[in-house]
């Protein structure tokens, strides 16, 4: 596997820790107002002015959608279900299937310019690398692969052990990509999975489907805490995500959005809006 200096040549990096934030510029800090920030920081400016961006996200009871699982034959009980249950659902842009978020959860973006001529895998394998490198003094046993039975299964699965704690997920905008991943730091990884299987179960009744959604097993996935047995917090995360960033870079910026991204991050917006508003009445 390539580590991150393979892939991102960039010393240079923009921080962004929204992981607190209740409102970003009027709007309420949801899941779907995340998405659209992603999206206004892949827009990058012409060559030579684009930095690249790392943020911090956190949503409380969450469940994140993938475009597949809004075809669900009976979303709308699964999605009643979730709301039963306390969580809100959002339908997303960027590529997978359903995610539980809580505030035990955090979501990292690597948000890259100039990404045309690099492989959706590299980009992949770029946040592996600094996943491994951020948590290198207290594991050295992740692993990459599909983890059958998780929950969002896919090739870059990070698991150790055979449990699952983190996923990522890509989206591309023009020559801008954003990769992003969740990662379960904190409280029981069983408990999200058997979320998203009851939904599972409400959505699709057992029904044959043109798309082949994960048979969810709780047993396969575990935060962090549980499979180092190490007290871990979100907190805890976020400063080793900084000092990660800061000994692969030289230089970090941390300042807000310009006006051009703000009219950029309107946009993609009201974008995200439109996608939800099949789901926006059922919870």
């Amino acid at each position: 596997m390539k580590n991150w200096e393979d892939i991102v040549a960039h010393r240079q990096f923009r921080y962004l820790d929204h992981s607190e934030k209740k409102y970003f510029h009027e709007k309420p800090y949801t899941a779907l107002t995340s998405f659209a920030v992603d999206d206004a920081l892949s827009l990058f400016p012409g060559s030579g002015e684009a930095t690249p961006a790392l943020r911090l996200w956190v949503h409380p009871d969450t469940v994140v959608l993938g475009i597949p699982d809004s075809r669900l034959p009976y979303l709308e009980e699964g999605i009643r279900l979730l709301a039963e249950s306390g969580y809100y659902a959002v339908i997303r842009n960027s590529g997978g299937l359903a995610v539980a978020l809580d505030e035990g959860v955090l979501n990292i973006s690597l948000v890259l310019p100039d990404m045309k001529n690099v492989s959706i895998y590299d980009c992949y394998e770029a946040m592996v690398s600094f996943i491994r490198f951020m948590l290198r003094d207290l594991t050295r046993d992740i692993e990459a692969y599909e983890i059958v039975g998780s929950y969002c299964p896919g090739d870059y699965d990070l698991s150790i052990g055979g449990r699952k704690f983190a996923g990522i997920s890509q989206r591309r905008v023009r020559n801008g990509a954003a990769i992003q991943i969740y990662l379960d730091v904190e409280g029981k990884g069983q408990e999200r999975a058997k979320l998203v299987q009851n939904f599972y179960d409400a959505a699709k009744k057992g029904e044959e489907t043109p798309f082949t959604y994960p048979d969810v097993n709780p047993d396969v996935m575990a935060s962090l805490s549980e499979l180092l047995g190490v007290k871990l917090t979100v907190a805890d995360m976020k400063e080793r995500v900084l000092s990660a960033l800061q000994d692969v870079s030289d230089w970090i910026v941390t300042h807000d959005f310009s006006d051009e991204e703000l009219v950029k991050f309107e946009k993609r917006y009201e974008q995200m809006i439109k996608r939800n508003e099949k789901i926006a009445g059922m919870q």
